[in-house]
């Protein structure tokens, strides 16, 4: 009788240990025991794939697993978003997307397979990058005023090239035109490549791009620099203006990469994902890569990027309603 009670005693004992390990994450000590995967909603090759794989060779090196970047392009980065939403928020599924599924599709599309603000757990945002607006080849205009004055003697008409509808490129020009009291004529295309390439061309006069996307062109004295969008000048392009500096106030934009898992996510693991996040992309070889694209270093920490992606997602709802910025 004495036996049958001292192992019903430790038999409790037992199942209280493991349910107090269970409630505080014990397991989570563990993870991650075996491969990640990186969804990035893009093809391979563009910005925010790059920065994906980076950041996984050394947050593998790091944890001590492989990170596997998984490319699933379409409807606009929502594709790969919506699949990261209906993961497992066990760790092993992360999102890495630039800030048009997080904070531009939602208001840009009829529907999307997520709620950008109740899905995700958000990690970290690695980098940023401001816009700069380039004149092609045979403009005349090298200023922001001589833009401006072309805008005004040509009201609709003077082309900007932009990656498509909705784009960060996009989103700049159409800012521009609302704080300089201007209207252009928006010709999207289906990516930076294109739209670069018609640029350099002369079939198009203007448009907002990516730093890093374009500053081989403008090294090379192909594409002429005329202002940033940051709220600095960029390290790479000293001489340059921000719009600010050139006399258009209110029309700062960054385009910016963040890296989210489902909602849900185990605060232990969200730590170590964190920590291991911004590890990789303050390495000393990962951050001069970075930073020698035109590339700012971010690092933010999991509470910083969730205010962050609050306040982009209230001011690009605004930008969108106001302009009457639709995806067709």
């Amino acid at each position: 009788m004495f036996l049958a009670k001292k192992l019903l005693l430790v038999a409790s004992a037992c199942s209280l240990a493991f349910a107090a390990s269970a409630q505080t994450g014990a397991p989570a000590a563990a993870w991650p025991e075996k491969p990640v995967t990186i969804v990035v909603p893009f093809p391979a090759g563009g910005s925010t794939d790059m920065v994906a794989r980076a950041m996984a060779l050394h947050m593998g090196d790091k944890l001590g697993q492989n990170f596997v970047v998984d490319n699933r392009p379409g409807a606009t980065g929502t594709l790969g978003a919506g699949a990261v939403k209906r993961a497992a928020p066990d760790g092993y599924t992360l999102l890495v997307s630039s800030l048009g599924a997080f904070v531009v599709a939602p208001h840009l599309l009829k529907s999307v397979p997520y709620d950008a603000l109740k899905d995700f757990d958000y990690i970290t945002v690695p980098v940023q990058a401001p816009n700069v607006l380039v004149a092609a080849p045979g403009q005349k205009a090298r200023t922001v005023k001589e833009v401006i004055a072309q805008l005004k003697a040509n009201p609709g008409k003077v082309s900007f090239a932009s990656s498509g509808n909705g784009s960060s490129d996009h989103l700049s020009a159409e800012v521009f035109w609302q704080q300089s009291g201007t209207e252009g004529l928006h010709i999207p295309y289906k990516g930076g490549a294109p739209a670069i390439n018609d640029l350099l061309g002369g079939q198009v006069e203007f448009s907002f791009q990516n730093v890093n996307a374009v500053l081989q062109h403008i090294r090379a004295g192909k594409l002429h620099a005329i202002a940033v969008t940051g709220d600095k000048r960029s390290p790479v392009l000293p001489d340059v203006p921000t719009l600010a500096e050139a006399g258009v106030a209110g029309a700062e934009v960054y385009s910016w990469q963040g890296m989210a898992a489902p909602k849900g996510l185990p605060p232990a693991i969200k730590k170590k994902l964190a920590d291991a996040a911004i590890a990789a992309i303050n390495d000393p070889a990962v951050k001069k890569r970075m930073l020698d694209q035109g590339l700012e270093i971010v690092g933010s920490t999991p509470e910083a990027f969730t205010a962050y992606q609050a306040r982009e997602f209230a001011r690009w709802k605004t930008v969108i309603e106001t302009r009457k910025i639709t995806a067709d």
